[in-house]
């Protein structure tokens, strides 16, 4: 019996793999947050991170402590207005999903939201990810904008998560769907 032993991260093989995957983060205030989105990015070979608003930029200290340097080696820019952005976006072709819960979203978990998105990856479209504020969520002008609206099953009494851990959800289902027909950039 072989023994199963935790790796160092020097024996970690990293890919070169990236996704046309790329968050769009409007008004996450807390750069703690910012900084694991950075690792996110990292760890799921995510393509770009849009820091919008009031968003804060490296050279952060918080953001480099959860970061653990990743926003050395994830792509960023950063856009003071994410409607103007999404807007420019939308004229290339992007795909845009918010990840909100609203009257019409779908279930990030559904054959629904599959199928959505094996379509436009089939048609090789680059999606692009809206995350809004920690505390009011994605904003009215930039749900008018997206394509889809999907959101995490809740099965507790709170009706949702803290925004890292929504958005690794959101961010390793799309990335899931884009490995399986090999989508990469």
């Amino acid at each position: 019996m072989q023994d199963n032993v935790q790796l160092t991260h020097k024996e970690h093989e990293s890919s070169d793999n990236k996704f046309p995957l790329s968050i769009i983060a409007n008004d996450i205030t807390d750069p703690l947050n910012v900084g694991s989105l950075f690792r996110l990015s990292d760890a799921l070979g995510i393509e770009k991170l849009y820091l919008c608003g009031g968003t804060p930029i490296p050279p952060n200290t918080k953001i480099k402590k959860t970061s653990r340097s990743t926003e050395k080696y994830v792509i960023f820019e950063q856009y003071n207005n994410a409607v103007e952005l999404v807007a420019t976006l939308k004229k290339s072709d992007a795909f845009i999903i918010s990840l909100e819960i609203t009257s019409s979203s779908i279930p990030i978990d559904s054959a629904e939201f599959t199928n959505k998105i094996k379509k436009e990856i089939t048609n090789k479209k680059p999606i692009y990810l809206i995350l809004g504020s920690e505390n009011s969520g994605v904003s009215e002008n930039l749900l008018a904008l997206s394509d889809l609206t999907t959101h995490i099953t809740m099965h507790g009494n709170n009706s949702s998560m803290n925004v890292i851990s929504a958005v690794s959800i959101a961010c390793f289902e799309i990335t899931r769907n884009m490995a399986t027909i090999k989508y990469f950039i």
